[in-house]
């Protein structure tokens, strides 16, 4: 091998996990940790279970303290540059009840 050039590192390369940031407690994880919010192009809010809908997102934990802190529909309405309707929060905060405490 020619001098300067670093050689190949042997085996298959790490897979990539992107990392995301919730909204509420700040803390980073894996994108497939957290439950994705979405605000549509048509102004609608709801979960993205699929990660790949399209509109503007923003990501929690899928810990329920996570969704019942105060100060919870602040923290979307900034994320997601909206304002959230009585009946997001109330479609929320019933998906909230679904996840597991911590």
């Amino acid at each position: 091998m020619p001098s300067g050039q670093a050689s190949k590192p042997k085996g298959p390369r790490p897979k990539h996990v992107p990392q995301r940031t919730c909204v509420v407690c700040r803390s980073e994880r894996g994108k497939r940790e957290l439950v994705r919010i979405v605000r549509t192009p048509a102004g609608e809010v709801h979960v993205d279970p699929t990660g790949k809908a399209a509109g503007r997102g923003a990501y929690l934990c899928k810990a329920r303290d996570c969704w019942n802190v105060p100060g919870f529909t602040q923290r979307l309405n900034t994320a997601l540059k909206t304002s959230l309707t009585a009946e997001d929060t109330t479609a929320l905060k019933a998906y909230a009840e679904t996840l597991p405490e911590e």
